[in-house]
């Protein structure tokens, strides 16, 4: 198996997962408010129908991809919520279908692209693998964001190391967003797996670094967590600073969680 097809496989896991969660639901559910701001369950599925049918058209349909990126406007947020209109209007049962195919036609087509094949995205193209990966991101955010909602703690397995990948090649978004430049030298993660392994990403001789379990540091680069609410530890005044404003993807930080908001909620 190679490593793009790793990832697709373990990304159609994670989603399998979360799907467990979402079919469960009856209909009042789906119209909980989560903890994001204006946001229900149901645009949290919606939002994910919608990425990955992107997703797929970006691997399998590149040309209308690109097409589709001149129609958007500079408003990240009105592109948002035009994506998620045609999602919304659907009952939840038919949402949670078109969910289901979205995403099985982008893991479809991400499986079948060569490792070095590029595939154009909405910052710059990315590999295969790292596609796939940012995929696991946005699983891993909005099915926090559920599972909060209502009461239930996802399975973590060694899965998300695809994910603190993602959040090291992608270390430099919170400055970027913010229009801050970023130090010199990249933060080492040195974090600890689900099964207790030690992970390491980022350069090996990197004076600073952020250390800690996995999962929390997946929880904060998608700002799922405040830091006070998470066990991660900053080495160095740059990695302090980081750990205020990491994010995995480029889009507004928006108000994250507040500190104690998931108080004594571990994952």
């Amino acid at each position: 198996m190679t490593q793009t097809n790793q990832v697709v496989a373990d990304l159609t896991k994670e989603g399998d997962e979360l799907d467990e969660i979402v079919a469960r639901l009856d209909d009042a559910d789906w119209d909980r408010p989560t903890p994001a701001p204006g946001w229900t369950v149901k645009h949290q599925v919606a939002h994910l129908a919608a990425t990955f049918r992107l997703a797929a058209m970006a691997t399998a349909q590149p040309e209308a991809f690109q097409n589709l990126l001149t129609q958007l406007g500079d408003d990240f947020d009105a592109n948002v919520n035009a994506a998620l209109q045609p999602y919304l209007a659907a009952p939840p049962q038919a949402l949670l279908g078109r969910w289901r195919a979205e995403r099985a036609a982008a893991e479809g087509a991400l499986a079948k692209v060569a490792p070095e094949h590029l595939v154009p995205w909405l910052v710059r193209p990315l590999p295969a693998g790292v596609l796939a990966a940012a995929g696991m991101m946005e699983l891993f955010a909005h099915g926090q964001d559920i599972a909060d909602t209502v009461g239930v703690r996802p399975h973590r397995t060694d899965r998300i190391r695809h994910l603190v990948a993602f959040a090291a090649r992608t270390w430099d978004f919170g400055y970027l967003v913010r229009g801050i430049d970023p130090p010199t030298q990249p933060i080492r993660l040195d974090v600890t797996a689900p099964s207790g392994a030690q992970w390491t990403f980022g350069p090996s001789d990197a004076t600073q670094s952020v250390s800690g379990p996995a999962v929390d540091l997946c929880l904060l680069v998608t700002r799922r967590r405040h830091r006070a609410d998470t066990a991660l530890v900053a080495h160095g005044p740059d990695a302090d600073r980081w750990l205020d404003i990491a994010q995995a993807y480029r889009g507004p930080a928006g108000p994250g969680r507040a500190p104690g908001q998931f108080a004594g909620a571990r994952p």
